[in-house]
């Protein structure tokens, strides 16, 4: 049985366009995350799924063997989840590789330290769980939300602030690692199963581009944290 990283990539966006290929720190956005999967030990073989020419190519180029999607799995409305189905009906099929864990990573979410996935991996196995998401903890946040025309405080009472230590400890699920088993998603179709386990990453690791902006802010991690050296080594 086989570990697989499977890197969704479909080459419409509304956000920012060709944003899964945009130049980001010196190549495409998605090789970053290719090379983080090829570079982890869990892993047996990554994966791209994508219905464009172009991101396939550059998926080649940095070492990952492409899956074409079909149309009717490509649009805006279509999950991750069916994308990720497919996928693992090709590789079962055509690569002829049994699969015990999917990781499914966002190639809109490279700032992964070196073992981040590795790691992942073993809190995983170890806890037995059937899913895992990584997250961050969401330090003196305070949250809001209009309901019917209304301020209300969500993850806080603004009547009893207390302490910020005294808050009980919050997650972000950052979006950077799932962890699944194919039982799972066939199950649920969802990545999230029954025993879920979670990777702490630190807050830094929580941002991720949907934005042109959001650009200059993660090529500042990648060299601000020598994301770019480990890479190159």
């Amino acid at each position: 049985m086989h570990t697989v990283a499977i890197i969704p990539a479909r080459g419409g966006s509304k956000g920012l366009k060709e944003k899964n290929i945009c130049p980001v720190a010196g190549k495409p956005l998605l090789a970053w995350t290719i090379q983080q999967a090829l570079a982890s030990s869990s892993i047996d073989k990554v994966f791209v799924s994508t219905d464009s020419l172009v991101i396939a190519a550059v998926a080649r180029q940095y070492g990952a063997e492409v899956i074409e999607r079909p149309p009717e799995l490509s649009g805006d409305k279509a999950s991750s989840e069916s994308a990720i189905l497919h996928a693992l009906g090709v590789i079962e099929v055509e690569y002829e590789m049994p699969v015990s864990t999917v990781v499914f990573l966002q190639a809109t979410s490279p700032l992964r330290r070196a073992g981040d996935i590795d790691a992942a991996v073993e809190v995983f196995r170890r806890e037995g769980a059937d899913s895992l998401i990584s997250v961050t903890k969401a330090d003196d946040l305070t949250l809001w939300e209009s309901r019917e025309g209304k301020w209300a405080s969500v993850n806080f009472d603004y009547r009893h602030r207390g302490m910020r230590q005294d808050r009980p400890t919050q997650f972000i699920e950052n979006g950077s690692i799932y962890i699944f088993t194919p039982e799972t998603l066939a199950t649920f179709n969802n990545r999230i199963g029954e025993k879920l386990s979670a990777y702490e990453m630190e807050f830094w690791q929580t941002w991720e581009i949907d934005t042109l902006e959001e650009i200059d802010l993660i090529e500042y991690y990648l060299y601000k944290k020598n994301l770019a050296e480990q890479d190159e080594n």
